[in-house]
């Protein structure tokens, strides 16, 4: 549970170290090979639009990987570069939040120096994803470097407005992630709720959201279920994880994920729950399974 892995690492390098932890016994009986065959989805509940985060899984080959993922009754993928949406469309998935390698978390909009080449990048970006009918696109506000909360949010604002004109008329959203900056993410300014919502008031865009990560907000703030009932109207995406430690989101952690799901659910939410815990089973895709069915209210 003390795995440091983050985000940031695997973007880099773009594979997982081996040096993730064994489960054993519990699931040594679940051979990789035939997991499809082995292990057909079950019928779903349809309440959940249930999406996965890529760079968990990196090591798996993209084709093979979706191909799995169909199977266990997932219908997105989340954070493919543009490089990689035709692989799992053809497995009759879409991309439910969308990125590219110059979106970079530690320097985002509440820089100024920033906004030129982020504008020019992100009109790109969005017109990818709008000839792949992709409604996401993920945005980050940047480490703080001094900056107060106030002017952070001026600096976004002023980054953004152009560009939520320009998706808008792409049928885009941009949405902002909350991250912690307590163990992951040192210094990054959108690291609670009610600045991302600040933001968003300011704003004044249908089209600009934000990605709840549950695990980034447990880290910070905690009150999870209330914040999503209070806030929910600002929400286009959430993320899981377990807390403590981003791996799996079963009773070896903190938080209730069921109770979690139902909260969403009953906010009439529509759009994509993607998992992003680091997995520790042997078998990878016998851990996104079990997160799936947690998931599944």
């Amino acid at each position: 549970m003390g795995n440091k892995y983050s985000r940031r690492d695997a973007l880099k390098t773009m594979v997982l170290g081996s040096g993730a932890l064994s489960i054993g016994g519990v699931v040594s009986s679940f051979a990789a090979i035939n997991f499809i065959d082995k292990h057909q989805a079950d019928k779903k509940n349809l309440n959940i639009n249930h999406s996965v985060c890529r760079w968990c899984f990196q090591d798996i080959p993209l084709n093979k990987f979706a191909q799995e993922c169909a199977a266990l009754g997932i219908s997105a993928i989340d954070l493919l570069k543009p490089s990689e949406w035709d692989t799992v469309e053809k497995h009759g998935l879409v991309c439910s939040m969308a990125t590219d390698d110059f979106a970079d978390i530690e320097n985002g909009f509440n820089a100024p120096e920033n906004h030129e080449t982020l504008q020019k990048n992100y009109k790109g970006l969005i017109e990818k994803a709008s000839e792949h009918n992709i409604k996401n696109v993920i945005v980050f506000s940047g480490n703080r470097r001094g900056r107060d909360e106030k002017t952070g949010i001026r600096n976004c604002v002023a980054g953004l407005k152009p560009l939520l004109k320009y998706a808008e008329r792409k049928n885009v959203n941009l949405v902002m992630e909350l991250l912690n900056s307590k163990v992951d993410h040192a210094d990054y300014m959108c690291d609670n709720t009610e600045w991302g919502v600040a933001l968003a008031d300011e704003l004044n865009a249908p089209n600009f959201k934000l990605l709840y990560d549950i695990y980034h907000m447990q880290v910070m703030e905690g009150d999870i279920i209330a914040t999503i009932k209070k806030h929910h109207k600002h929400i286009a995406h959430y993320h899981t994880a377990g807390v403590p430690g981003r791996n799996e989101i079963n009773d070896s952690q903190e938080l209730n994920y069921s109770a979690i799901m139902n909260a969403i659910v009953e906010t009439g939410f529509d759009g994509y729950v993607a998992q992003e815990f680091i997995p520790t089973y042997d078998n990878k895709m016998v851990a996104l399974k079990e997160a799936i069915e947690i998931c599944d209210v």
